[in-house]
């Protein structure tokens, strides 16, 4: 009874993540309504205040929140595992990710409810002493599953996430907890929203041998473009910005943060604002047809994302990774007049999102649920599997586990020497 009730609070607290996101970006959306200027002075000031507190008061809270979790599979130090999973660093990132998403940030909350999550039900296996392997590693795993199941109404993609990004730490003994962990936390998000789709619902399909050649190019662009992204990312994890840039980001970080959210707040006015949040708005009117973006969409929201990344901001890569497929689907419609523009837009968000993460089966299985769309299947099959294929020619080692790698090197460094930037 007790992990139920902490399966709940997992379900309730994405919940409350998701709505206060909602609303964060919903209130900078009427802010730069009434002032469309106002980007430039909010958005270098929340990034650096959001920096301020982070380093001040929740370190550790930075990132994703998916390398950190990975990580503390791989720590064998307690009080190290302690921290990064405390329930103090989850209600900073819920904290700060708000704050960032009201400056405009280009983050999401899906990757720091996988931390939230973790935290939640780890907390609880140590407060009511369960048994050691369960509560090092199968709370864990549990935790992270429970909370992409409750962040994307998505049971399915939570189960195949936490066997594909963490499936060293899965095993047929814990996996009644994991699959308890994510029925509950569902239920309980479900609760507070009904059983919605994140991305409405589309009957788009593809027929045809034109289809198949959308398949084999969004494959092909999406592992090109997601490969190049996650290769940047940890690059500049490992070694940091070249050169002055990088002293000045090491010794100046907040005011660094400052120069992240000038350069972010460019990129949104010369976008039409469109590139500001976590893109999951801009995404589902791409997907539904309701509104025409920029055709440089795709490229400005990866810029921005980018920018949010280096800027050493708590917030997530799925939501903003979702989108900058969205937009590169819409990129490759024109070339195809005879299929579906829907079904065109939905293949390339499964293929950029394979090609960032490298994780074919986690990225196909999320967007169909997500877009309650069984007859793309086979399509998103594809294209996931191309993606993932071609990422990996050009990124070698996949971005969280890389991550990860990186987040566990600097644990074991003293503060003192940790030179490069943050997950």
């Amino acid at each position: 009874m007790i992990f139920w009730i902490g399966a709940v609070v997992v379900g309730l607290a994405a919940s409350l993540f998701a709505i206060g996101a909602d609303k964060a970006q919903d209130l900078f959306s009427h802010l730069t309504g009434y002032a469309p200027w106002l980007p430039l002075i909010l958005t270098p000031l929340t990034m650096a205040l959001v920096v301020f507190l982070t380093r001040r008061y929740f370190p550790g809270a930075e990132g994703s929140g998916i390398p950190q979790v990975i990580a503390t599979l791989k720590i064998r130090d307690q009080s190290s595992r302690r921290q990064i999973l405390s329930l103090r660093i989850a209600t900073g990132k819920m904290l700060l990710t708000w704050l960032a998403l009201c400056g405009g940030a280009s983050v999401g909350r899906e990757g720091p409810t996988v931390q939230i999550g973790a935290a939640i039900l780890y907390s609880i296996g140590r407060w009511v002493k369960l048994p050691r392997q369960l509560s090092e590693h199968g709370l864990i795993v549990a935790g992270g599953a429970a909370g992409v199941a409750a962040a994307f109404n998505t049971p399915l993609a939570g189960i195949v996430f936490a066997i594909e990004e963490m499936a060293r730490s899965f095993e047929e003994k814990t996996s009644g907890t994991l699959l308890t962990a994510v029925i509950v936390a569902g239920l309980a998000a479900m609760y507070v929203f009904g059983n919605y789709n994140y991305f409405g619902h589309t009957g788009a399909s593809l027929v045809g041998t034109q289809a198949w050649g959308l398949v084999f190019s969004a494959g092909l662009l999406g592992g090109l473009a997601g490969g190049i992204f996650s290769r940047i990312l940890l690059h500049t994890s490992t070694h940091g910005l070249p050169g002055s840039t990088g002293r000045w980001m090491r010794q100046h970080p907040v005011w660094f943060a400052a120069a992240c959210g000038l350069i972010l707040a460019l990129l949104g006015i010369a976008s039409g604002y469109t590139v500001f949040g976590s893109g999951y708005p801009e995404a589902r009117h791409l997907i539904e047809a309701k509104v025409a973006l920029p055709v440089s969409y795709g490229v400005m929201k990866q810029l921005a994302t980018l920018v949010s990344f280096l800027s050493g901001i708590p917030g997530g890569l799925f939501a903003p990774s979702l989108s900058v497929g969205a937009g590169l689907g819409a990129n490759l419609a024109p070339l195809f007049p005879g299929l579906n523009p829907s079904a065109i837009i939905v293949v390339g968000m499964v293929a950029y999102f394979s090609g960032l993460v490298q994780a074919p089966i986690t990225a196909f299985v999320i967007v169909m649920e997500m877009t309650d769309n069984q007859d793309m299947m086979v399509p998103l099959m594809g294209a996931a599997l191309i993606a993932s294929t071609v990422s990996r020619l050009v990124c070698p080692t996949p971005l969280y586990k890389g991550l990860a790698r990186n987040f566990v090197a600097r644990q074991s460094r003293k503060p003192e020497q940790q030179t490069t930037m943050p997950v």
